[in-house]
């Protein structure tokens, strides 16, 4: 039997707090709605860690025990301890795993400091329609996704988007009040592999839409840790002698 990818869906676990429209839409929090799909693949192993637990959830432990961290934040980038944020990004560069990056944590610190730019990008919360489409047919990523799909409510963002160029664009979205955004980006950094996909504003439902459920589980097996390179770095002699 294979081994099953293990995944932690990190979460703030704050706007669910409070009363009100998020918490109607996701009351046991954006986290749960994520993890009970990825629950549900036969391939996937899923734990939860929100912002107000010790380490932030993220302890040595837990990060040594995770394959793909699943990441949306939002309301308080600020609070993550730079040192969590340090080594969420030292385990992509230098243990090979996979960060799958959601929505607003394009401003996340382990983002940041992986793509070394400020992330920053146009936005406007009008609840409109957004079609998203696949411009990298065939990507495992893409998986069972046809050529679009439609969320009928959601946030808009548009460009610029100051990010690293991406390595791969696989999805890209267009908007109802005219604005084109890179919605499903990659990059290899290090031994490990980023994936940033743009839906999920925390007043709609995005994350019950099949076909974002769909790609978040595609996302994850794409950003699953290839092995990490056995190099070491010292003073090194001739391999031909003297």
């Amino acid at each position: 039997m294979s081994k099953k990818l293990r995944v932690t869906v990190w979460n703030e676990y704050r706007h669910e707090k409070k009363p009100g429209k998020v918490a109607e839409v996701y009351p046991k929090g954006i986290h749960e709605a994520i993890a009970e799909d990825l629950r549900a693949q036969s391939d996937m192993e899923v734990r939860t860690a929100t912002l107000d637990e010790p380490e932030h959830g993220l302890s040595d432990a837990v990060l040594d025990a995770t394959d793909v961290l699943v990441w949306w934040g939002h309301m308080a980038h600020k609070e993550v301890e730079d040192t969590i944020a340090a080594k969420v990004r030292d385990r992509v560069l230098n243990k090979g795993m996979g960060l799958v990056v959601l929505h607003s944590a394009h401003m996340s610190k382990p983002f940041l400091l992986l793509m070394g730019t400020s992330g920053a990008l146009k936005w406007r919360e009008d609840g409109l329609k957004e079609i998203l489409w696949v411009t990298k047919p065939g990507h495992p990523i893409v998986k069972d996704i046809n050529d679009h799909f439609v969320l009928e409510h959601e946030e808009m963002y548009g460009e610029h988007f100051d990010i690293p160029e991406p390595d791969e664009l696989v999805l890209l979205s267009w908007f109802a009040g005219g604005e084109v955004f890179r919605s499903g980006c990659t990059w290899k950094r290090g031994a490990g592999s980023v994936f940033y996909f743009r839906p999920g504003h925390e007043t709609f439902p995005t994350y019950y839409d099949k076909n974002v459920r769909s790609v978040i589980a595609n996302g994850c097996r794409w950003a699953a840790p290839q092995g990490a390179p056995n190099v070491t770095y010292w003073k090194y002699e001739s391999i031909l002698g003297k």
